[in-house]
């Protein structure tokens, strides 16, 4: 049902609303790793129900969520953190946190695979396989959220998956992270959901469009940017350095509903926005952290 279409229950007078989302859960951070190549994180899940667009894995839009706007009716929203920097020497990289808006939940990234386990881990989009004397596969997306992580080969690490593309197998340099997804449920378009590059002393991959982190050059790998889902990129390390794995992205989530329909409630006790804006017809909200409730009247 389009945006500004109402309908009602069966229970007589019960107004229902269309409310279209976009749910982006936290970015995967990547291995730390000495001597060896740190796979790429791979991106949160993302899910998308606006305007017939794509959603994570190439998959078809999804349906919009129906809300009862009778300014009592609770529905859960958290912003998916990060993955954070693994301290651990030798450990995978973290998984990114979920996301959810009411029914929605969207999977957080899976970590880069590094030296005590070179396959990468699996979530919304997979981790890039790690190098540490023998090639790390990639972790496996989950259906209509994300994609796999790239493997490893000799000397070079995969990079994390993306909302779009899995990540890509190292090679002459470390495997680029896969590319995210172009939503424009806020207006403008804007890109999100990209996988971290694979490690590679010297040539790392490139993150993945949409917040994927570059991979590190025989240093730290780069963190994925907040509020996208991105993964982190790789490190990389010749013996006797460690580097760390970077934090993936936090991740976000987007609520659009036609203006006239329905009004969201000023407590939003535990989470973070911006405050209700307007596109056309319609207003949207932008969640860029916490774990709270809403309403709608």
């Amino acid at each position: 049902m389009p945006l500004g279409a109402t309908r009602f229950g069966f229970q007589a007078g019960l107004r229902q609303v269309d409310v279209s989302y976009l749910v982006i859960a936290g970015g995967a951070g990547a291995g730390r790793i000495r001597d060896g190549d740190g796979g790429g994180g791979g991106a949160g899940g993302y899910r998308n129900s606006y305007a017939s667009e794509t959603s994570g894995g190439n998959s078809s839009t999804e349906t919009p969520i129906v809300i009862v706007p009778d300014g009592v009716t609770t529905y859960a929203v958290e912003v998916g953190a990060g993955g954070g920097v693994q301290t651990q020497s030798y450990n995978s990289g973290n998984a990114g946190g979920n996301s959810i808006f009411s029914t929605i939940t969207s999977i957080g990234g899976g970590g880069g695979g590094s030296r005590n386990n070179t396959a990468g881990l699996s979530g919304g989009s997979g981790g890039g396989g790690a190098w540490y004397y023998a090639a790390g596969s990639g972790g496996s997306g989950t259906a209509n959220q994300g994609s796999n992580g790239g493997n490893a080969s000799t000397d070079s690490a995969g990079g994390g998956g993306g909302a779009s593309a899995s990540g890509a197998t190292g090679g002459a340099t470390g495997g680029n992270g896969g590319n995210g997804l172009a939503s424009s449920i806020t207006g403008s378009s804007v890109t999100r959901g990209g996988g971290g590059g694979g490690g590679k002393v010297g040539t790392p991959g490139t993150g993945g469009s949409g917040g994927g982190g570059a991979g590190g050059s025989n240093a730290s790998g780069t963190g994925g940017t907040v509020n996208t889902g991105g993964g982190a990129g790789g490190s990389s390390s010749v013996d006797p350095n460690t580097f760390a794995g970077a934090a993936g992205g936090s991740g976000v989530v987007i609520l659009r509903w036609a203006t006239a329909d329905a009004t969201i409630g000023a407590t939003r006790t535990g989470l973070v926005d911006g405050g209700v804006q307007t596109d056309g017809s319609d207003s949207y909200i932008v969640f860029t952290g916490g774990t709270g409730t809403i309403t709608f009247s």
